[in-house]
């Protein structure tokens, strides 16, 4: 996984699409000085690099000295954000409300204070009809400044109103921010440590949840209130394992932009989020039809003529559908014929580099070592785990770290890999030593491998018997059911009981579960 950054004027640079491009000459021949076409100079240099090499600009842009390059390299990314707000503005009504208030602020700086409030009233009416109340007050502030100074004569009347409208609007801006606040660290948590690991996290997240979550009225509540309200639900019965209660509130993310469809399209990211949340409740419950229904749904909203895209949209259904993709497989067993995406979305994994962050990368690249694990080829598997395993920021996910390297040691043993056991033991031994919090499921698997040395031949299957019937009782207890989400421990040592490959075993429950 490569974690070199890259420059940021280059990667802007790289991702214009051809009509961007054009925009953008168009947009820069307005300079008309010699400096102007430095900066389209510089432009052409970093459109022609595969990667970014300031001896190869300069090579390529003789009129730049090296003196001049990192200025150049500013304003370049400054005309660059300019040009593409121009060029997205009807696209996104935020920006054009923007623009707007920007306009009002130049009307009064000219002494024109009634045609700057008329503007202002058009940029609240459109704010609010599109449930862009930050909009709204921000435009209620200006025309509050503008009333106050009285300039106008006009405020006879309005000063109630003004002030009850500003409330009302604070207010709802207060929730969303309480609201999404709450969602955010609750989110902050999941990729710090995972789900809750004990009663003790679970406390602690139920006390946080309850004192944090603002008290709304829903009938009233606006899109966004309702949107984060869900989004906190979601996140928190995520965390606790209640996956019903998370299926539930995340159902309610979905249907809010079915009643709101406008909104599919103001707010993609937004949706797209929506959907994934659903199917990841739905996998956990191990639904299948309707798991198989809701990734239908997200398939046919990327497949969508005419729907608006942007790299962010772009990666986002990327990222989601994969993960989908790969859920399914898990559910059926079908391991070797999930290996035959694999090609296709380290490949995706590649165009959409620059977008993912490690967690997700490391996501991908245990499922891509589960699939290969599942369908027996171990080698393959420890080399995608070795890349978790060896990702220098061993504070993320850690329990994604930790089912990494007890996948590891299985997949060694698998593949009949003593002496590498042994050590990738000793490796384990240390990690989990270091970890916050140990789960009995590791602690049972790990403390198996360790003495499966001193196991002859013929009592290993009267040992697998015994770690399953301990791992199922564990797997009893909520608080310990986490781990299996990971790892389907209890599949693998029925194979290994019947002598038949863990796929077989997951398609036959596949079977079992429609």
């Amino acid at each position: 996984m490569p974690n070199e950054s890259q420059d940021p004027v280059f990667q802007l640079v790289k991702s214009l699409t051809r009509s961007e491009k054009r925009h953008f000459r168009l947009f820069s021949n307005r300079q008309g000085s010699n400096e102007g076409l430095k900066f389209i100079q510089l432009f052409d240099a970093l459109d022609g690099l595969e990667h970014y090499d300031e001896e190869k600009i300069l090579q390529q842009a003789p009129a730049i000295k090296k003196v001049q390059l990192a200025n150049l390299k500013a304003n370049l990314y400054r005309q660059l954000l300019s040009s593409l707000r121009l060029y997205h503005n009807n696209q996104n009504l935020d920006i054009q409300l923007h623009e707007q208030l920007d306009f009002a602020r130049v009307l009064y700086n000219k002494g024109f204070y009634q045609q700057s409030l008329k503007m202002l009233e058009k940029v609240k009416a459109t704010a609010q009809q599109a449930d862009l109340p930050h909009i709204v007050l921000e435009a209620l502030d200006f025309e509050k400044l503008i009333e106050s100074q009285y300039i106008t004569r006009s405020l006879r009347g309005k000063a109630e109103a003004l002030s009850n409208e500003a409330i009302a609007v604070a207010q709802h801006v207060t929730h969303i921010h309480e609201l999404s606040n709450v969602a955010l660290r609750l989110y902050g948590l999941y990729i710090k440590v995972g789900h809750a690991r004990n009663l003790n996290d679970y406390e602690r997240v139920k006390a946080y949840f309850k004192a944090n979550l603002p008290r709304i009225e829903l009938q009233s509540a606006g899109f966004f209130e309702k949107l984060n309200y869900y989004q906190a639900h979601v996140w928190y019965y995520y965390l606790v394992h209640d996956f019903r209660a998370c299926y539930r509130y995340a159902q309610k993310w979905v249907d809010l932009f079915e009643e709101n469809p406008a909104m599919k399209e103001k707010q993609s990211t937004l949706y797209i989020k929506g959907i994934h949340n659903l199917l990841s409740a739905l996998y956990n419950l191990l639904y299948y039809s309707r798991f198989m229904e809701v990734l239908k749904k997200l398939e046919d909203f990327a497949q969508q003529e005419g729907r608006r895209t942007t790299p962010n949209t772009e990666a986002l259904l990327f990222l989601y559908t994969w993960t989908n993709k790969l859920n399914a497989y898990f559910m059926e067993g079908r391991f070797t014929d999930g290996i035959e995406l694999i090609p296709e979305l380290l490949e995706k994994l590649r165009q959409f580099q620059s977008q993912l962050d490690p967690h997700w990368q490391l996501i991908f690249y245990y499922k891509i070592a589960s699939l290969y694990f599942g369908s027996g080829d171990y080698q393959k598997a420890i080399q995608y785990l070795n890349k978790i395993i060896q990702f220098k920021e061993a504070n993320l996910r850690e329990d994604l770290q930790c089912f990494a390297r007890i996948l590891n040691l299985i997949a060694h043993f698998e593949a009949g890999e003593d002496r590498a056991l042994e050590y990738q033991i000793k490796s384990t031994y240390h990690f989990l030593g270091k970890m916050n919090d140990q789960q009995q499921m590791q602690v049972e698997i790990f403390r198996f491998l360790r003495n499966l040395g001193n196991v002859e031949p013929h009592q290993l299957k009267d040992a697998f018997i015994a770690l399953k019937e301990k791992l199922t009782l564990i797997a009893a207890d909520p608080f310990e059911r986490r781990p299996f989400l990971y790892l389907d421990i209890l599949s693998w040592l029925e194979s290994k009981i019947e002598n038949i490959p863990v796929q077989a075993i997951m398609q036959r429950k596949f079977k079992l579960m429609k």
